[in-house]
């Protein structure tokens, strides 16, 4: 779970089949932290397997971390090579799924730059970090991976951000 900057709403991820792929598409719940009690309001849709979750510093952004079958046997049905994260745009307490973008195989964690300009996806089969630089522009918000990533003599098995 992780919360906006400003403390209105928390999201967390909602995977079905206790932290493995299977197929199916899995939500993000969206808790509003001001009602009382507590209580989710929304659950949107972001794909299969939600590994990790991770909202921007500056709170209009949220990244879902898909696993996409990437851990599953290449025969699976539902298997595929690389991960994805689902990029959701947050309004107030109206989040809303805004894009995909492809990485590499079975990532799991993501953190952002301080300043919300990029997002850095580990991928734990490859041991490396993708790099997703975000771009807003009079025609809304691009994330775009840059296809750069930079190898770990490990595998990164958690990386969390400073507002987790």
């Amino acid at each position: 779970m992780d919360v906006t900057p400003n403390g209105a709403i928390a999201l967390t991820a909602d995977n079905g089949n206790s932290g493995a792929s299977d197929g199916h598409v899995d939500t993000v719940s969206v808790i509003d932290l001001e009602a009382t009690p507590p209580r989710v309001i929304d659950r949107v849709v972001v794909g299969d397997s939600p590994e990790g979750l991770t909202i921007s510093p500056k709170g209009n952004l949220a990244a879902a971390v898909l696993i996409r079958g990437s851990e599953q046997a290449w025969n699976s049905w539902f298997y595929n090579r690389n991960g994805a994260v689902a990029i959701l745009k947050i309004d107030g307490k109206k989040v809303t799924k805004i894009d995909e973008v492809e990485v590499r195989g079975l990532p799991e964690g993501a953190v952002w730059s301080a300043d919300g300009r990029y997002l850095y996806v580990g991928n734990y089969l490859d041991s490396d970090v993708s790099i997703l630089k975000v771009e807003e522009t009079k025609k809304g918000i691009s994330v775009t991976n840059i296809g750069k990533n930079f190898k770990l003599p490990g595998q990164p098995a958690s990386m969390r951000g400073r507002n987790q």
